[in-house]
């Protein structure tokens, strides 16, 4: 504003002497219009120029007309100067030239490594040092986060494809940080191709050619209080980033759950880690970390403590726990103890929460008591089922179940069934986690009336049983069970065609043990392991005035193997017999039996093995079983379905040693569907060698894999 000023009045200043000379009036516009003009404005514009002006012709010129002379021009024109002839520089030998360029990053966009993502977007990699060694990872993730990928529709125009294309060249930016790359570059080309006969249908292309640059490294590294905690090495060391490392801040996230695990695993429930914060230097092409960490001091277990010790006790809850009171503290066995409570089905609502009793004394650790709050859920359960199976018809099935009626977790169930072949009333009390986790007693008393395939079966019996078992939240590698049944059981072959059998009376006591180790990685659908299990029961029986003891055997072994991405090859084997005693010595109910979905696929229950005159399968006293399976699976219905071929086989022997007289060939197909808790199964099975009562096919349909 002050510039503006002064020149203003500068310009007055100058105003002032103009102002004092007289100039002659200027004229008006009347004065300069005449009067012919106003009078015939048409005829005075034809009049032409003022009489006596005319125009004078400009002469024509000739090629070699001389130039004239020019004013004040005293050099001659150069018509007659000779220059001498250009000498040839001899080159100097002792010049160095300067090598701006040597340093610098080679990128050669045309001979540029590519990878096409699809047929619209492709990366190119032109930069040759230093080489991007993740680049195929680096792709990868491109590649499932691109904004063209998700979005093509395979209808957007070059606007919309130039959009996106936007947005994942922000994405690669993003992601060259990720890997520690913070002076990268990204290129970005959109080709419209012209199209011609070949490539009528093509469409527009974008191509991204990335420069990473130089890849960071981490600088300064600054855990706060860490080299506090008692265990300062160790943890250090769980963190695996050290200055000097590439920087990439996957790695930082990674190395921060890793710490925040060890510090829980170590000791030390209440630990604490900040957010980490990342300096960058451009300069030092380094990056500064910066991620506080407060152990809070290190702890033992203490006593368990329950919110509700009328419905399950402190005691009890101390003893499904996985650790002693002074040990050192874990939080994985924190976390398992509140599966466990939730595993019983009798809360709702569970939470451990470790409480300082004794803080820490120097180097001596503190003490944490666990206090375990719960809600109660719906102990008492009403169920029922009705279905109808090919091998065993019509079936109705009820219960009624109070889960907690003897605290802690004793249960009383009382059930029935009604049935084409089978009629059931019974009770059972069971008690959950007895000396120890997922360790069971049960006791068990029913009366039954069976009619199958084999034989019919009066029943009354009384069973009991502690086990350790194997379950859906805890496979267990080692499972096993111990136990005692008595049972009187009145027993005959079938009646077929009005003839009637006789009855005999059977009691029978029986001890049994049974173990399992399990590899595989799924109780309900495996991919891989094994599993072997045992069984053994010693017996005697008495009938019509005779006592026989013998020996029950089964081993049973299975494998499980993924060959590829979507197959599993299975296989099973089973061996079992009784051994002490002949055949009409043992109870038709007890005797062994082949046929049906979990034995030979395509044969009825019970229905492979030796048969009397009536075509009546009699048992045996050995078995043999195998069997083998391809779970394929088709990609349909999001990879849940997968389809089953199978062979089996199996032979039932009246001796103990199997003889292999009446073996029996079935195949199929099946069919899973994965749900989850587990495949649904449907299986069609054919006999190869049927008997001429045997069914052309049979159809199986239940939960989990055959085996």
């Amino acid at each position: 504003m002050r510039r503006i000023l002064i020149n203003c009045a500068a310009g007055l200043a100058l105003a002032g002497p103009l102002a004092a000379q007289e100039a002659p009036p200027s004229p008006s516009l009347e004065d300069l219009i005449p009067d012919a003009a106003v009078e015939d404005p048409d005829g005075w514009s034809g009049q032409g120029a003022e009489q006596g002006a005319t125009e004078e012709a400009e002469p024509d010129l000739a090629a070699d007309t001389p130039i004239a002379e020019l004013p004040e021009m005293e050099l001659a024109w150069p018509d007659d100067i000779e220059l001498d002839a250009l000498q040839d520089l001899e080159p100097e030998e002792d010049i160095e030239f300067a090598q701006l360029l040597e340093d610098r990053r080679q990128v050669a966009l045309d001979t540029a490594p590519t990878e096409a993502i699809s047929d619209r977007l492709v990366l190119g990699f032109p930069q040759r040092e230093p080489v991007f060694e993740d680049r195929e990872e680096f792709v990868a993730r491109f590649t499932a986060l691109s904004t063209i990928e998700q979005l093509e529709d395979g209808e957007e125009n070059v606007a919309q494809l130039a959009a996106r294309a936007r947005q994942d060249e922000e994405l690669l930016g993003n992601l060259l940080r990720v890997y520690g790359f913070y002076d990268g570059r990204i290129l970005r080309t959109i080709s419209s191709r012209e199209a011609t006969e070949d490539n009528v249908s093509e469409r527009p292309r974008v191509r991204f050619d990335v420069i990473p640059g130089t890849r960071y490294r981490f600088g300064a590294i600054d855990l706060g209080q860490l080299d506090a905690a008692l265990d300062a090495a160790a943890l250090r060391g769980r963190f695996a980033v050290a200055s000097g490392d590439f920087l990439q801040s996957d790695r930082i996230v990674a190395e921060r759950f890793n710490l925040d695990w060890a510090l829980g695993e170590t000791g030390y429930p209440f630990a604490e880690i900040d957010e980490p914060e990342l300096l960058i230097d451009h300069e030092r092409e380094e990056g500064d970390l910066a991620m506080p960490v407060r152990p809070n001091g290190k702890y033992v277990f203490g006593e368990v403590v329950s919110s509700d010790p009328a419905f399950l006790s402190s005691r009890h809850l101390a003893n499904i726990a996985r650790f002693e009171a002074g040990e050192v503290y874990k939080r994985s066995l924190d976390f398992d103890l509140r599966r466990a409570v939730t595993a019983t089905g009798l809360v709702s609502t569970v939470s451990v929460t470790p409480r300082e009793v004794t803080p820490p004394q120097g180097d001596e650790p503190g003490v944490v008591a666990m206090d375990v709050t719960m809600e109660r859920a719906k102990l008492r359960t009403i169920a029922g089922a009705i279905g109808y199976g090919s091998e065993e018809g019509v079936r109705v099935e009820a219960s009624w179940e109070h889960r907690n009626l003897f605290p802690p977790e004793g249960a009383l169930r009382i059930r029935g069934i009604v049935g084409t072949q089978e009629q059931l009333a019974g009770v059972t009390f069971r008690r959950n986690n007895l000396g120890g986790r997922d360790k069971v007693l049960t006791l068990d008393a029913y009366a039954s009336s069976v009619s199958t395939t084999a034989y019919e079966a009066d029943t009354v019996a009384l069973t009991g049983s502690y086990e350790r078992l194997s379950n859906l939240l805890f496979q267990k590698p080692l499972s096993w069970g111990v136990g005692a049944e008595l049972l009187a059981t009145d027993e005959r072959n079938r009646v077929i065609g009005g003839v009637e059998r006789p009855r005999q009376t059977y009691f029978i006591a029986s001890l049994f043990g049974r173990a399992t180790l399990d590899s595989s990685d799924s109780l309900l659908d495996p991919t891989r392991g094994f599993r072997l299990s045992a069984y053994l029961a010693p017996e005697t029986s008495r009938s019509s005035g005779q006592q026989y003891t013998y020996l029950r055997n089964q081993f049973d072994v299975s494998f499980y193997q993924s060959v590829g991405e979507k197959t599993v090859l299975a296989a099973r084997g089973r061996f079992a017999s009784i051994q002490g005693a002949p055949l009409f010595a043992v109870a038709p109910s007890r005797r062994l039996y082949a046929g049906g979905g979990s034995s030979v696929r395509g044969y009825g229950y019970q229905s492979v093995g030796p048969k009397n005159d009536f075509l009546e399968a009699t048992g045996g006293r050995s078995l043999v079983e195998a069997s083998v399976e391809a779970r394929i699976g088709t990609g349909l219905f999001g990879g849940a379905l997968s389809v089953v071929p199978f062979f089996d086989l199996g032979a039932v022997s009246i001796d103990s040693t199997p003889d292999f007289r009446f073996v029996k060939y079935g195949a199929g197909l099946g069919f899973r569907y994965a749900t989850g808790f587990g495949p649904i199964r449907l299986d069609l099975g054919v006999p190869i060698n049927p008997d001429p009562e045997d069914s052309s096919f049979a159809v199986y349909v239940s939960l989990g894999q055959a085996f």
